[in-house]
């Protein structure tokens, strides 16, 4: 018997299909100032993951597709680990370790740090990288 066919494509070249993880939120050291390092404070980490999602849809199996739980934890304790001065540092360190899962062509990364030591009202400060699979 022939599989059916589906009334689209599974994916599209320019499209892919996106895992996200939004608001997952860390207490965390790091920071440029002493005061930061000393009393930490919140950080907060949004991950999309440019995936191909149409094995896992056919398969409805957790092993076809990137368990985001799993991940949610791994970044818990990359965040929570070895301090880094920059945003910047911190957002690399983690597309490096979303990267590592095969499953993963590209990755989108925003690090918010809304308590940052800036004398002036503001809502949130944040940094946001995007890292491709070489």
């Amino acid at each position: 018997m022939a599989p059916s066919r589906l009334p689209y494509r599974d994916t599209v070249a320019d499209q892919p299909d996106r895992i996200t993880l939004t608001g997952l939120r860390v207490h965390a050291h790091h920071g440029v100032y002493e005061s930061e390092r000393l009393t930490g404070q919140e950080f907060i980490i949004d991950v999309t993951l440019h995936v191909d999602a149409s094995q896992a849809a056919k398969s409805d199996d957790i092993n076809d597709t990137v368990h985001y739980g799993k991940l949610a934890e791994s970044l818990v304790h990359l965040v929570s680990g070895a301090e880094v001065n920059l945003l910047e540092t911190l957002a690399e360190r983690i597309a490096t370790a979303c990267l590592s899962d095969p499953m993963v062509g590209t990755v989108d990364v925003t690090v918010h740090k809304p308590q940052a030591p800036i004398p002036y009202s503001f809502t949130d400060v944040s940094v946001s990288i995007t890292r491709r699979r070489t």
